[in-house]
């Protein structure tokens, strides 16, 4: 249970994961948002290939002058299939200035492929390039297909989750077989920020 930002989750493969982080689609100065972030307590700092903001991240992360063994890095495989997620993930550690990513995940399903991405994924933890692999905006049929293929469980499945969008299938499925739900999306895309409710949690 989160009680501050300080707050941690142990992954089903011991990596120790911040509850709270800062998301950074398609975040107008990222740079700026990043190393305010950190500043305020942040440790979590999660990006993706697909938003073109990993440069500007790894620089927010260099500006605010915290020490990177201290931060959990979070980005995304964009395109599927073997090659391009090695590739992928040697661009995102250029662009992010970092030796390692904290936690990668495979961005969705879309282009199928999914079980020679995620066998890729963990060679890339094997070397050490990763610490923890998980999976974003997959359905039951989707991490199923990972267990029949016999490959160890994501410790991650990141989906759009927040008070107006409570898919509970599949978080009972990812409660069922100990992979942890990170939610974005919180607010709606800041669509939710003058809803009464939200705005009289953020008064208490």
């Amino acid at each position: 249970m989160a009680t501050n930002i300080d707050s941690v989750i142990n992954l089903n493969d011991g990596i120790t994961m911040p509850l709270f982080g800062l998301g950074t689609a398609w975040t107008n100065e990222c740079s700026q948002a990043v190393s305010y972030a950190i500043e305020q307590g942040y440790r979590m700092i999660d990006t993706a290939q697909r938003y073109g903001n990993e440069e500007d991240v790894g620089k927010g992360i260099t500006m605010s002058g915290k020490d990177r063994k201290d931060l959990f890095i979070v980005t995304k495989q964009w395109q599927n299939g073997h090659d391009a997620c090695i590739q992928g993930l040697q661009r995102s550690l250029v662009r992010l200035d970092t030796d390692y990513i904290d936690l990668f995940l495979i961005h969705g399903p879309r282009e199928g492929r999914n079980v020679e991405t995620y066998k890729a994924m963990l060679e890339l933890k094997k070397q050490g390039l990763v610490r923890s692999v998980g999976v974003s905006n997959f359905n039951i049929h989707h991490l199923e297909g990972l267990r029949i293929a016999g490959l160890p469980t994501p410790s991650v499945n990141q989906i759009e989750l927040h008070p107006w969008l409570q898919p509970r299938e599949i978080i009972d499925y990812c409660k069922k077989h100990n992979i942890t739900v990170m939610g974005y999306s919180p607010l709606v895309k800041s669509k939710m920020l003058k809803n009464q409710q939200i705005c009289d949690l953020a008064k208490r």
